[in-house]
């Protein structure tokens, strides 16, 4: 069953037609893995299906229902993790703002579930990058949301932490959730459907847009 299906998408930022003719969708379980050269329009394309921008052409029509909303969680290049703020207080703003009931406990899960459960009380202006990659992806378990956008989710994790993330991606697919992941490294996507943005560029002179 679809979660979320887009038909002919084009994007543009500012005066420039980033890409067009965009079409996919996204089931249940499923995983979408969007790759491309830099500036062909993997970011544009997450922060879109996000909502943060509207396309320039096209549909974007999300299936979700009553007992199961379409919500969805992005974790984009920006980590934003509260420097103030001690890990496990930044992960557990975000697990009360999608539900108050035993938002702490369900933060020290998410920490543990990416081995971070040590840093819990550490504030976010001493972790290291590869930290607050973990801090900010273990914000997927604390917060749960249908489909998971992810952005370069590998970047500035170690080998540990790579596999971990892999680990949750695949329960969440196998919890009937879904992810889209934009990268240019290597993951561990099992049956995903690829999206190559350097198909969908745009024509200098086509007439059409």
């Amino acid at each position: 069953m679809h979660l979320l299906t887009a038909e002919r998408l084009a994007c543009r930022r500012s005066d420039r037609l980033v890409f067009v003719d965009l079409s996919f969708a996204v089931e249940r379980g499923g995983a979408l893995l969007i790759t491309g050269a830099n500036g062909s329009g993997k970011s544009s394309l997450l922060r879109l299906i996000a909502g943060l921008i509207v396309p320039f052409a096209g549909r974007l029509a999300w299936h979700g229902d009553a007992e199961q909303p379409a919500r969805l969680a992005y974790v984009g290049h920006a980590d934003a993790i509260k420097a103030t703020l001690t890990a496990l207080q930044n992960l557990s703003f975000w697990a009360a703002l999608a539900d108050p009931r035993e938002a702490t406990a369900r933060a020290r899960l998410a920490l543990d579930a990416f081995g971070i459960a040590r840093l819990a009380d550490i504030p976010g202006r001493y972790l290291s990058a590869g930290q607050r990659r973990r801090v900010a992806l273990a914000r997927l378990l604390a917060a749960p949301a249908r489909l998971w956008l992810l952005d370069e989710p590998t970047v500035a994790l170690d080998t540990d932490g790579i596999a971990r993330l892999e680990k949750q991606i695949a329960r969440h697919r196998d919890g009937g959730g879904a992810v889209a992941v934009a990268t240019h490294a290597p993951i561990a996507l099992p049956g995903a459907d690829a999206l190559r943005l350097d198909d969908h560029q745009p024509a200098d002179t086509d007439p059409s847009w």
